[in-house]
């Protein structure tokens, strides 16, 4: 049984059709990568996942459960997760108190569990010594960090990743993906929404891409980028 299944899952704004009966599955220990051209309705596909916007019409499910009443908070404590592309943290509160309030209110967590999930995300994900740091104050890179650590704190079982590397340079994007390896090693699911390729293809397992709202291809990751649509139309290259 799929931990995700999406089933024919439809949102629109007016005439427009961002997400158009899009059907979807998602195995226990995967890591999905989602790819599309702007606009193409991958974040709103995400939005629909995690509870920030109701389906027009659809069916989502996780782990065997019927989640699409659930409010976003339901599915986080579920154990759904996610990162935002433009990292939003508290400014005005250090990296350990953003932390841990994800922690706490995402995750359901008491106090005390709270501040060791804390600890042992900031050192997963590189950031305890910026533990006293108030997040406004951080690198694009350590912000971007924190965005995955707030998500890790909640403690989900599948976590959505929306352009986490995006504006990172090479270099950077390099020290992301070894943060995703670990945690893709300890048994957590992930979706991955990313526009810098080379990042994606060094984690994912399958790919997924979204055209106008619909499916355009899904499979392995050599098979999906030689697929002459997928070259035509998200890389720009005549077939």
């Amino acid at each position: 049984m799929a931990l995700l299944a999406l089933h024919a899952v439809s949102k629109s704004y007016g005439a427009l059709k961002v997400t158009d009966g899009i059907s979807l599955a998602v195995e226990e220990g995967e890591t999905l990568g989602i790819l599309g051209p702007n606009g193409a309705g991958k974040t709103t596909l995400f939005n629909l996942v995690s509870g920030d916007l109701r389906l027009d019409a659809g069916r989502i499910e996780y782990a065997g459960r019927d989640v699409t009443g659930l409010a976003p908070h339901q599915r986080c404590r579920a154990g759904i997760g996610r990162s935002y592309q433009v990292p939003q943290p508290f400014g005005a509160m250090t990296v350990f108190e953003n932390v841990v309030t994800a922690a706490c209110f995402g995750g359901g967590q008491s106090e005390r569990q709270a501040w060791r999930s804390a600890c042992e995300v900031l050192e997963e994900t590189g950031l305890l010594a910026q533990a006293n740091r108030l997040a406004g104050a951080l690198t694009l890179l350590d912000r971007k960090r924190l965005e995955l650590a707030r998500a890790l704190a909640t403690q989900p079982r599948l976590l959505l990743l929306d352009e986490i590397a995006g504006g990172l340079t090479e270099h950077e994007a390099g020290q992301l993906v070894a943060e995703l390896r670990r945690i893709r090693a300890r048994g957590i699911t992930m979706v991955w929404i990313e526009h810098v390729v080379h990042a994606l293809l060094a984690i994912a397992d399958r790919l997924f891409v979204i055209d106008f709202g619909r499916r355009l291809a899904d499979g392995p990751p050599q098979a999906v980028m030689s697929d002459p649509q997928v070259q035509r139309v998200y890389l720009g290259m005549e077939g």
